[in-house]
């Protein structure tokens, strides 16, 4: 039993599963999975697609902070991908073609590529912080998405840009199989490759990485590029999903969900080793609790408070140090609180 919860998996596949039976008090069909006209849907259903975009963001972000750094420009790079596909598309005279799709595609992952190559030649070349290189992308990069929506909302009318994320394929939402193909392909490169255990070392110790020669300079500068890529998917999945581009609030404050998604799923901020599948199960718990707190009617007012609370208890729940304390002040009462032994009374002394 030792070994199992000290898996790095096991407390955040506990919280979400707590998170998800409590959901059966306030739904009694909460796990109920229907077909409708060929399609899948339910509550479950539902947390996969919606928490797809946020999948996306928070596996960039994880390979970033396993280089020790940090990436705030992921929900700009949402805004501004999302802004550029639907701009395309709406000044295009066959939106609904498939060529027209095929170049928004390009013109956003393409967006994306360059402004992820700015942040890692900014962070590994310049030697900028991590937090400033992103933070100025952060702040211009929402002001770059509303100068191209021109402060409006763009909706588009595209059968094949819905599909990639409001369509259904194989019966399941295709948000959910795109999401699911970009975490085995980084997991089957991070871990069926070298390139895991370099990140590692990287985030780990950069001076020893460089000293036994590791590129760790490319390697940070690729790590940023694939945050940014990892993005504009999920830009794409979130303007496709509602058929608009909203510059101003898509992608808001995704980047802190993406990095408390790593922090649930084990990943130190420090750098160093980092877990996949922690962060699909922290992304995952974000989703629950949204949909939780929407469940539950919890008023609007006082969400964002309800969701910190939680999360302050998931995170101690998660910490070693802290489940150690609560260990000994539990061992330490008993030992309090343990019967002594009757004194003797004169009687028995005297015999």
């Amino acid at each position: 039993m030792k070994a199992v919860t000290r898996s790095r998996l096991f407390w955040p596949a506990a919280v979400l599963a707590v998170l998800l039976v409590a959901n059966l008090a306030f739904t009694p069909d909460f796990f109920a999975v229907h077909v409708r006209g060929g399609h899948l849907y339910g509550s479950l259903i539902d947390i996969l697609h919606f928490g797809a975009p946020l999948i996306l963001v928070a596996l960039g972000m994880t390979l970033v902070i396993a280089t020790g750094g940090i990436d705030l420009s992921v929900g700009s790079t949402v805004a501004i991908s999302g802004a550029l596909a639907c701009l395309h598309i709406s000044e295009s005279a066959d939106p609904g073609g498939l060529a027209t799709l095929l170049g928004a595609l390009g013109i956003a992952l393409g967006t994306a590529l360059l402004l992820g190559a700015v942040n890692g030649l900014l962070v590994a070349k310049a030697g900028v912080q991590p937090i400033i290189a992103t933070l100025i992308l952060m702040v211009a990069g929402r002001g770059v998405a509303q100068l191209i929506t021109d402060g409006q909302i763009i909706t588009v009318t595209s059968d094949p840009y819905k599909m990639i994320g409001g369509g259904y394929w194989l019966t399941m939402p295709f948000a959910i199989l795109l999401s699911a193909a970009v975490v085995l392909a980084t997991v089957l490169l991070t871990r069926s490759t070298a390139l895991g255990l370099l990140l590692e070392s990287v985030g780990g110790n950069p001076v020893a990485s460089r000293l036994v020669g590791i590129r760790a300079t490319r390697l940070v500068a690729l790590v940023y590029v694939f945050s940014a890529l990892c993005a504009a998917l999920a830009g794409l999945m979130v303007s496709s999903n509602v058929s608009a581009a909203d510059g101003n609030n898509a992608g808001l404050w995704i980047e802190l969900d993406a990095i408390l998604a790593v922090v649930l799923g084990g990943t130190s901020l420090n750098g160093g080793r980092f877990s996949l599948g922690g962060t699909v199960l922290g992304a995952l718990i974000i989703q629950t609790l949204s949909t939780t707190v929407y469940t539950i009617g919890i008023p609007p007012e006082t969400t964002l408070v309800f969701k910190a609370f939680v999360v302050i208890a998931v995170c101690l729940i998660q910490s070693p140090a802290f489940r150690a304390k609560l260990a000994a002040r539990g061992t330490r009462t008993r030992r309090t609180t343990r019967p002594h032994a009757a004194a003797p009374t004169n009687r028995e002394v005297g015999a």
